[in-house]
């Protein structure tokens, strides 16, 4: 068994290798990051669509409830107005299925100013609690990002 010693032109194709693997190694990891980011910006830019078009509808779903809510007594057993109320939970529903869920802002629950907008302040009220005493606009979250603050009149207790 010869020990043979790798001549200078074997050791600079060696290095060669050695520096054209690394520079592969490289392009691919960049390629990869590459790909990630611009997979994350198209998941970014449907999720920034959807939710664009969902706040063109809220205004018409908050006008159905206003409607329903203030219906004349004498049309509550109407069928015609019974199928309008209906469409607030056909839109629900709809929106449900976009992950789009409303934002609890019943009286009684704790202000929070990360989903919850105080429009008013009852001044005279006393507590060491700040709690939602009327929601004055529905809000909304898709997912987790809230879309729309639930506007509200926020008391004391």
């Amino acid at each position: 068994m010869t020990d043979k010693k790798p001549t200078k032109k074997e050791l600079e194709l060696e290095q060669q290798i050695a520096e054209l693997t690394a520079d592969l190694q490289r392009t691919r990891a960049d390629f990869e990051n590459y790909r990630k980011r611009v997979d994350g910006e198209k998941q970014f830019a449907r999720e920034s669509g959807r939710a664009g078009a969902i706040l063109h509808l809220l205004p018409v779903i908050d006008n159905i409830e206003r409607a329903v809510n203030y219906m004349p007594e004498d049309l509550r057993d109407n069928k015609w107005a019974q199928g309008v109320a209906g469409l607030v939970k056909n839109l629900e529903k709809s929106l449900d299925s976009l992950n789009l869920k409303r934002i609890d802002a019943a009286p009684g629950t704790v202000f929070d100013p990360e989903i919850h907008e105080a429009i008013q302040f009852d001044e005279s009220a006393e507590g060491d609690q700040e709690v939602i005493a009327e929601e004055l606009q529905a809000g909304y979250k898709l997912g987790d990002q809230v879309i729309r603050h639930a506007m509200v009149k926020v008391t004391k207790r």
